[in-house]
């Protein structure tokens, strides 16, 4: 009998399942010589696509509404020629259709796997989800299922293979990478499928039982029957209700604080209660589009827009701009030669087409709810006076056009540390949100993402807390709302330091909602334990 063995994880989606492993594949492209033209391959590969986004769109027609989304932004991924394209350039050096196809998402999938943003890297298994389904039109591969029951372990699970296989017979999902914000972790979260990721590499025979407890976070390897008795007689940790009166909550000593969510992508809104949260306090977009021709779709934004404000009723809806450049790039779109070069609103300046048509987007939008724009990368007040004209001038030729616009608040990220250091002179900005990630990493000079300079890194640094302090000091002398929409807004630990430090407006992760809220309520506004006050 196999050894008994635990590993952990976290908790993409809570519940206990128990069942054989099937351990996953790795799905690998054949290298033939190509034994047709460059056209003929190149011909071989869009019949491919033809028939991978036939069966997706059959798939998304016995879908539910929300499953139905996520492939159609596979769909979109897979009409979007660009990828056609990156692969041509391959064959045009000598690969076959399947090698070249399987090189160039590859490398696709790579730069989006390397990205410190979690959310942007969640997204990477939906590209490996269409290459896989592509490649097994181009070879007759089939694609992977596995018995229904059984527990998948893998790197990471592509969402059209969960929408396919049959989970009402048990099971779960184990991941050595994934991420919670994923897709496949939104649908296991809607169909109570037990689900961690993040568990890091582990061996396991062929055929072992594994007990996924996704209420604890652990995975088991030849469970007793003990172990599954004892996980699945313990209920999920119950939940501290506080007030949910549109994302307001009180401190100890009566200080009213504003919980906004973050939202990356469209469908999440249809997961969250517009009731726990005081509107959208960040709603990114550059995650929105997934090609150059994307970026400049005017209605599809507007669509996107029209939607959150929806969502957000009478609240706010905060829109940041496309933060585009750096390590967010595009299929198609030339990647900045610098990291720290032209990215964010200086992107959007140097391509005037994509911040027209995202303007006129959120101008229009605008007229049906409380709408905020967020400009991202703001260095200089020259930059905010600059989009503010595009906006002035969109409005204006909309309105000849006998287009209703309204003009939404403008606020600026605040991630620079020149700017941060200097927000008095940002008078023409509306409101100030703190941008954590990028304001710490510029402040150490040491990329998050580089393991060499890690140990540099750390969000919570005094220096980065003084910033804080400073910013919200001056905005308050300007009368100016400022909040944090950073990552360390939705860490439990940070709180009491960036309440120390004078924020009341947090924007956080849905799913962390109820610990920050928890958190909050259980101490004074300058940042101490209500406890210690006693």
């Amino acid at each position: 009998m196999a050894e008994t063995l635990e590993i952990f994880g976290i908790s993409a989606s809570p519940g206990v399942g128990v069942g054989p492993v099937h351990l996953a594949a790795e799905f690998t492209a054949e290298a033939p010589a190509p034994g047709d033209t460059v056209a003929a391959e190149g011909d071989k590969l869009r019949r491919a696509v033809t028939t991978a986004v036939a069966e997706l769109e059959a798939l998304a027609y016995r879908s539910d509404e929300e499953s139905a989304g996520i492939l159609d932004f596979q769909i979109e991924m897979l009409l979007d020629p660009a990828l056609v394209e990156m692969a041509e350039e391959r064959m045009l050096a000598g690969d076959g259709a399947a090698l070249a196809w399987f090189g160039a998402l590859d490398d696709y999938i790579a730069g989006i796997e390397a990205a410190p943003d979690e959310q942007l890297g969640a997204r990477a298994v939906d590209i490996v989800d269409i290459r896989n389904r592509v490649l097994s039109a181009l070879t007759g591969r089939p694609l992977e299922d596995f018995a229904p029951g059984s527990v998948f372990v893998g790197k990471d699970l592509e969402p059209s293979l969960f929408l396919a296989h049959d989970w009402t017979t048990g099971g779960g999902i184990v991941l050595f990478e994934g991420s919670v914000s994923s897709h496949v972790a939104m649908l296991a979260r809607s169909r109570s499928v037990p689900m961690l990721v993040a568990t890091g590499r582990f061996e396991i025979a062929p055929g072992a039982r594994v007990l996924v407890d996704g209420n604890d976070g652990r995975a088991v390897i030849a469970p007793d029957d003990e172990h599954v008795r004892e996980a699945k007689s313990r209920k999920p940790a119950a939940r501290p209700t506080a007030s949910r009166a549109g994302g307001a909550i009180e401190t100890a000593d009566g200080v009213a604080i504003r919980l906004s969510a973050i939202i990356n992508d469209p469908l999440e809104l249809r997961a969250v209660d517009p009731a726990s949260f005081a509107g959208i306090g960040l709603m990114r977009t550059e995650f929105l589009v997934t090609s150059p021709a994307d970026a400049v779709d005017e209605e599809k934004h507007y669509d996107i827009y029209r939607h959150a404000l929806d969502w957000a009723g009478e609240s706010p809806a905060i829109v940041r701009m496309l933060d585009l450049g750096g390590d967010k790039t595009l299929p198609g779109a030339r990647r900045s030669e610098s990291f720290m070069g032209l990215r964010g609103i200086r992107l959007l300046l140097a391509r005037p087409k994509l911040a027209r048509a995202q303007a006129r987007a959120l101008l229009r939008a605008a007229v049906h709810g409380n709408l905020g724009v967020l400009l991202p990368m703001v260095t200089v007040p020259d930059e905010l006076e600059a989009m503010r004209a595009i906006f002035e001038e969109e409005s204006t030729a909309l309105g000849r056009r006998g287009v209703q616009t309204r003009m939404p608040e403008i606020g600026m990220m605040v991630e620079v540390p020149v700017a941060g250091l200097m927000l008095d002179r940002f008078s023409r900005s509306d409101f100030f949100s703190f941008g954590t990630n990028d304001l710490a990493q510029y402040l150490a000079a040491a990329a998050r993402d580089d393991q060499s300079v890690a140990a540099l890194y750390d969000a919570a640094t005094p220096a980065v807390l003084r910033v804080i302090a400073q910013g919200v000091a001056f905005a308050e002398a300007m009368k100016k709302p400022i909040g944090i929409c950073g990552e360390m807004a939705s860490d439990p630990r940070h709180i009491p330091a960036l309440m120390a430090a004078g924020l009341r407006h947090f924007s956080v992760a849905p799913n962390r909602l109820a610990d920050i809220r928890t958190i909050i309520g259980g101490m004074c506004s300058d940042g101490r334990a209500a406890a210690e006050m006693k």
